[in-house]
């Protein structure tokens, strides 16, 4: 899931590391107890032993101690236990561990030596339980925290992939908890979007159904007028009506296709290539009174499946603004392997436009190169319907530069094959 740390992992590392924790605090506080049970045992033991012994020995009283235990004075002590100093030590015999309480009186210095004591194999097992214990705990967290983590995060997973599956009914809504709680919200959400969308889906076709027959009497009584007007200027009237219906017209279907939902695979191929010098033919009168000149270079073909009113409406949107608000100089467009750029020596776009470009905002009108937001704004629709990127960079010098670039086109799909 990207680079994030999946929620269930956030889980399971929080379970882990709170047994981790506990587990350790724990051991600690029995390290402490064993330590003082030692103190308490050996070195308490050793001491009675010495308040014992040393009256019996003075008094020449032999002294008998139970196994594992020794008292020695002067020269019977041992040569590894001599010059320790006063106080309880631990020293080695060999492989054997031996507890030393080192002291000294008036008749010479004296030992009390614990020689079989079990203390610390019983010390040992105890630390290799608390070890084990250790283990199981972390292990045990770890498991309690994947389950947990399954039995949250499981329900989230189940909304979520309904969500993207775009269910009308969510799971879950059912339930009393925050789970619940957040799949009705979601339901609502969604309903309340679909409500959104389906006023603006009736709204678009009852606004193209209205409005396609008196385009239609328009259109047919311009022709009607074009063909019996024989005055200049009534004809060249006409000639606007007529060309300003057919171009609502277009538009009308523009808006149609762009509320649908995008099946490029079910359309026929088109050639953006051919839409691009197609359109550079038609708006050559709008350079015609200026020293502007209108070109289309590249041979690419640029073929792809889409629908060839959204091709031609996103080329012409740009090459008729770029016409109409370039002063002087050239408006080129290029056709490159997989993009289709528009390129003029215009005043460029004003900050207003750039701010909201690319953002997904309505388009504020503008007058520079390209002419008004609403253009830029249909174009950039028209490219997400057709899985393309919209870019915008300003030519040094003055002048904007438009770039369509094609996810994938027929024309590279066939190369790569032919590869």
């Amino acid at each position: 899931m990207r680079n994030d740390v999946l929620l269930s992992r956030r889980i399971l590392s929080a379970f882990t590391l709170f047994g981790f924790v506990l587990a350790g605090c724990f051991s600690i506080l029995v390290a402490v107890a064993v330590e003082g049970i030692e103190v308490h045992l050996v070195d308490n033991r050793l001491a009675e032993v010495e308040k014992w012994a040393l009256p019996r020995e003075i008094a020449g009283i032999e002294v008998d101690l139970p196994a594992g235990l020794r008292f020695h004075r002067g020269d019977d002590i041992p040569t590894s236990l001599r010059g320790l100093p006063p106080g309880i030590s631990d020293s080695a015999s060999g492989q054997e561990s031996l507890h030393v309480l080192a002291g000294a009186d008036a008749f010479g210095p004296y030992v009390v030596v614990d020689h079989g004591s079990d203390y610390e194999e019983v010390e040992l097992v105890v630390y290799s339980t608390f070890a084990a214990f250790f283990a199981c705990c972390v292990l045990s967290a770890a498991g309690l925290g994947r389950f947990v983590a399954r039995r949250i995060v499981s329900p989230i997973s189940e909304l979520a992939t309904a969500v993207a599956r775009g269910a009308r009914v969510l799971p879950l809504t059912e339930r009393k908890d925050e789970l619940g709680f957040l799949a009705r919200a979601l339901e609502a959400h969604t309903v309340e979007l679909r409500r959104v969308l389906d006023r603006e889906r009736f709204f678009t076709g009852d606004v193209s159904h209205e409005l396609r027959t008196p385009l239609m009497v328009i259109t047919g009584s311009t022709e009607i007028l074009l063909e019996g007007e024989n005055d200049e200027r009534r004809r060249a009237a006409a000639l606007r009506v007529f060309k300003a219906a057919k171009d609502a017209a277009e538009c009308i279907n523009v808006m149609l296709l762009l509320a649908r939902v995008p099946e490029l695979s079910n359309f026929e191929p088109v050639s953006v290539g051919e839409v691009a010098y197609a359109e550079v033919v038609t708006y050559q009168s709008l350079v015609a009174g200026k020293p502007v000149r209108l070109i289309c270079v590249g041979d690419a073909p640029l073929i792809m499946r889409a629908p060839v009113e959204l091709c031609r409406s996103a080329v012409a949107n740009l090459v008729r603004n770029a016409c109409e608000y370039t002063e002087q100089g050239e408006v080129t467009v290029i056709l490159g392997e997989n993009h289709l750029t528009v390129q003029d020596t215009g005043p460029g776009l004003p900050e207003a436009v750039k701010s909201t470009l690319g953002h997904g905002n309505r388009l504020a009108p503008s007058s520079g190169s390209l002419g008004t937001g609403l253009g830029l704004s249909l174009v950039t629709r028209i490219c997400d319907y057709l899985n393309a990127s919209f870019e915008y960079e300003s030519r040094k010098g003055g002048g904007s530069r438009f770039t369509i670039r094609f996810r994938a086109t027929e024309s590279t799909d066939r190369k790569a094959e032919q590869e």
